[in-house]
């Protein structure tokens, strides 16, 4: 009898006795859905939403993140954020390539929790699925983590800065807060609540981001003071991703495919709508228009602020997050974004300290008051965690965690800034800055000239280039053959 293939054989061999087919299916899927919320996700929503003469560059900041996170995720970054514990709050660097360590059951070896007396309290988070698939699954996650930063310098940082600041700010910055919050770190065993990330990638991503605008510098004038974006609809497109996209990011925190899982899905689609709606409301009331980009913004603000809670509240909580989720940000956006020296002056493009730090920093929160005693119990190491509203004093916890995850991003994403700069500019040069994509990559979102013709500034749009003087510029780059 001819022998079937190993790889179809129902136990042994690819399909060892502690594999959980359908968990395995659902992390993969789950990543794959995180995967997309960046590629093509972020870099249809960056492209679309900036200012035409920018749209190439902010895509491929993106895009470029994404495959730099790839390779350093892999070579050394996993294992700093999920291996063997080298101190409080970062793990042992080390490469992720080799077969006999992914092909082996998962497992995030700095996770056992023990009670203050050292007896055990919870076993060691081992999911029923391979190595690979962690290492594929929290991969996706770190990439757009840079992604979202990415938001806050698009239009002026120098790319070849960007591609030096992505490995060092995985490094040095992501590693800290996923090992101390996810991969056995201080704040996990001390019981500090964050679900999927609300913490570890979108509190740090607006805190860095901020950070790094600030040391970046701003646009021009002419960018700062009007920057429309080129193609509302194709906004929506990416919008549509990240929304869709957020099953998987949210889905997938648990490591299987369980009850759990399911809460947090809707739970996540529950506060993303309310809070779409009442920034929309909000609009409406204050300044007479429904904003379509305003929507957009009060969608990423409640599927934020649900990330650090999503499987451990209740639906109504989710409801309530939702409000204050589309109004808060809507405030710090709206009202003292124009008002508070410090936001007017740092040039923070998208907006991402409001739609990240501030629903992140406000989603940890919450979750320390609404967190319910059961589902906590399905999903934390620490036994008996539970909410404020249920007789806990988990918020303190909760600030305390955020707090850390503040002071490190500033403190370390200057130090990279600073060093950074001493080898290259962080900022375009000025001619860069007043002509945008065809100067800086040689290649147009949207091509209308063709090979070796002259760029005439008054034959085409009008505000393409911010400087009247600038003439003809010749062609370049593969969109100009049309």
């Amino acid at each position: 009898m001819p022998q079937m293939a190993t790889a179809y054989q129902p136990t042994g061999g690819a399909v060892p006795d502690w594999l959980n087919k359908g968990d395995n299916a659902w992390q993969m899927i789950s990543a794959t859905l995180v995967g997309l919320q960046s590629v093509p996700g972020l870099v249809i929503l960056y492209g679309s939403i900036v200012k035409k003469k920018w749209a190439v560059n902010s895509a491929f900041m993106a895009l470029y993140a994404f495959a730099a996170v790839v390779l350093c995720w892999v070579s050394w970054a996993y294992k700093m954020s999920f291996g063997e514990k080298l101190l409080p709050f970062w793990g042992k660097a080390g490469p992720a390539l080799g077969q006999k360590f992914l092909l082996k059951q998962a497992a995030l070896t700095a996770t056992t929790q023990y009670h203050a007396n050292g007896e055990l309290e919870t076993v060691m988070v081992t999911p029923w699925y391979p190595m690979a698939t962690m290492v594929w699954f929290q991969c996706v996650f770190a990439a757009i983590t840079l992604i979202l930063l990415a938001g806050s310098v698009l239009g002026r940082m120098n790319f070849k800065a960007w591609m030096m600041f992505v490995p060092l700010w995985l490094t040095f910055s992501y590693t800290i807060g996923a090992f101390s919050l996810w991969g056995g770190g201080f704040l996990f065993h001390w019981g500090v609540m964050d679900y999927s990330g609300g913490y570890v990638i979108h509190l740090s991503s607006g805190v860095a981001g901020f950070t790094t605008a600030y040391w970046v510098g701003p646009r021009v004038k002419k960018d700062r003071e009007r920057f429309p974006p080129n193609n509302v609809l194709l906004t929506l497109a990416g919008a549509g991703l990240l929304w869709m996209g957020w099953a998987g990011f949210n889905g997938g925190d648990p490591y299987s495919a369980n009850t759990d899982s399911s809460m947090a899905v809707l739970n996540t689609n529950i506060c993303a709508a309310t809070s779409l709606l009442v920034w929309t409301w909000l609009d409406v009331i204050f300044f007479n228009k429904p904003s379509v980009i305003g929507a957009v913004q009060g969608m990423i603000t409640g599927l934020v602020c649900i990330t650090p809670a999503a499987g451990l509240v209740q639906g109504w909580a989710a409801i309530v997050m939702g409000v204050l989720s589309g109004s808060v940000p809507w405030f710090t956006m709206m009202i003292l974004d124009k008002r508070w020296r410090l936001l007017t002056t740092v040039d923070d493009t998208l907006g991402v300290v409001h739609t990240h730090a501030v629903a992140g920093f406000l989603g940890g929160i919450l979750t320390g008051i609404f967190a319910e005693p059961q589902l906590c119990a399905l999903f934390l190491p620490a036994t008996n965690s539970r909410g404020v509203v249920y007789g806990g004093i988990q918020v303190f916890k909760q600030i305390v965690g955020g707090l850390f995850i503040i002071g490190w991003n500033i403190v370390v994403t200057s130090i990279i800034c600073i060093a950074i700069r001493f080898v290259i500019p962080l900022r375009m040069p000025e001619e860069q800055l007043l002509i945008g994509d065809d100067a800086v990559h040689g290649e147009e979102a949207y091509a209308l000239w063709g090979d070796g013709e002259l760029y005439d500034v008054t034959k085409h749009e009008q505000n393409y280039s911010d400087d009247p003087s600038q003439g003809k510029f010749e062609s370049s780059g593969a969109t100009q053959v049309v």
